[in-house]
């Protein structure tokens, strides 16, 4: 089963914007960017040039030596084996990170040829561009392309719920019903994550010793580029940071410790490994901010943060939690549930909002899970992975900042109550929509 992206609809808003750049798709592997490509040029444009630089490393060689815009179409076109006509042709360069050159040329494509549609896409692009290779700075624009939301996932699966979540709604419960098929459907999403090719077996009712399997390639697929594209010796670091993540996620703060990573790992050793699984958009890294402040980022405490993953899939994979845990909601699922939801929450929240959360604490009294800042708002985030909404650390943080909201998410039904919001677990994808409402 394939499952439709909302991001379709950013490139088409793309292709139609006058005085359009170059399109550069950046996200980690494996999150459906080939596809996006591929789908948007077969649904508006005549044809499409795909052009793989990991798959054929020959076509470098087009490229190299020549800045000749129009003899790097002339001869795209020869290899493509058909015209690349302006306004007809989505010209796909995948994977351009494998050639700084064709990087490089898009500066060329924006300014010599713009009524080309150009769109590349680099899954470690962000490692190559830290690197110092050169960048044609403001001759391009960038599309992040992140794991299948939820609310994607809703609509592959049952759409006339999905017309109802996405619905112009109040804030009011939801009829039990609905709440009740919602968080079944929710419970599927979390064993399959958003990585597309697992969440359309799910949805597509395949068996779990599959989704169990596509999973393990997945990570297996990335510990491969750790090698593939790493210095040796920055390998077994990258390696150990990444496999640390489940159990640092299950401590009981949450905060990265780099002796979870190592007895007697010091920062200095590790920096540059975690900065690299940052930089191929593997994992999130949400700071503490020592006061709710404007903007969050001027108050980042470095010495502090937690580490999520940016698919709530892989991680339940990589901590080994059998599906059938989370379908059951037995004593595995209780004990690390505050865990996968707190992650699945980060991942919703940064689709929808410009800056990364942060996090708050206030000595050993209080921890907020995260600040958001929406629009000219700092607001606190509480997550509960149950129906238990009892929280003294948000009661702190409000007594001490009064915040004209606070937001949290656990399994009960939909309310607003003394300005705090609680949304349904399930209905995270619509927390920016629900803010607008109040």
């Amino acid at each position: 089963m394939v499952i439709q992206r909302n991001d379709i609809g950013k490139l088409f808003a793309w292709k139609e914007r006058p005085g359009r750049k170059p399109l550069i798709l950046q996200g980690a592997r494996q999150v459906g960017k080939t596809w996006l490509m591929k789908e948007f040029g077969q649904r508006y444009f005549k044809d499409t040039a795909y052009f793989s630089f990991d798959e054929n490393p020959e076509l470098k060689g087009i490229f190299q030596g020549t800045k000749d815009v129009e003899r790097i179409l002339r001869t795209l076109a020869l290899v493509n084996r058909k015209p690349i006509v302006p306004g007809e042709t989505l010209i796909i360069l995948d994977e351009i990170q494998e050639c700084n050159e064709a990087l490089n040329s898009l500066k060329y494509f924006n300014e010599k040829v713009p009524e080309y549609a150009v769109c590349a896409a680099g899954s470690l692009l962000g490692v190559a561009l830290a690197r110092g290779e050169s960048f044609p700075v403001g001759k391009v624009e960038f599309l992040d392309i992140r794991p299948l939301t939820f609310t994607e996932f809703l609509g592959a699966i049952d759409p006339d719920l999905s017309g109802f979540y996405s619905s112009d709604f109040q804030i009011e419960p939801v009829p039990e019903i609905l709440f009740n098929r919602l968080s079944e459907l929710f419970k599927m999403y979390l064993i399959s994550g958003g990585m597309p090719e697992v969440a359309s077996a799910m949805a597509g009712k395949a068996d779990l010793e599959f989704i169990q399997l596509t999973l393990s390639n997945i990570l297996r697929s990335y510990s491969l580029d750790f090698s593939k594209h790493v210095d040796n010796k920055d390998v077994p670091r990258i390696s150990s940071i990444w496999n640390s993540i489940p159990a640092q996620l299950a401590r009981e703060n949450k905060k990265f410790a780099y002796q979870a990573v190592k007895a007697g790992a010091r920062a200095r050793e590790y920096e540059q490994a975690l900065q690299w699984l940052v930089q191929a958009g593997l994992v999130y890294k949400v700071h503490r901010a020592s006061k709710p402040g404007l903007p969050l980022s001027a108050y980042d405490d470095s010495s502090a943060f937690k580490l999520y993953m940016h698919d709530i899939g892989l991680l339940r994979r990589m901590s080994l939690l059998d599906p059938l845990a989370i379908r059951e909601g037995n004593r595995l699922y209780t004990e690390f549930k505050g865990s996968l939801t707190e992650n699945y929450i980060l991942q919703s929240i940064v689709n929808q909002l410009e800056t990364i959360p942060r996090y708050w604490t206030s000595g050993n009294q209080a921890e907020v899970d995260f600040l958001i800042q929406h629009h000219n708002l700092v607001l606190p985030v509480e997550v509960k992975s149950g129906e238990s909404i009892r929280s003294r650390s948000l009661h702190v943080y409000q007594s001490q900042f009064t915040p004209p909201l606070a937001i949290r998410f656990s399994l009960r039904n939909l309310s607003l109550d003394h300005h705090v919001l609680n949304i349904p677990i399930f209905m995270a994808d619509l927390l920016t929509k629900m803010i607008g409402k109040i």
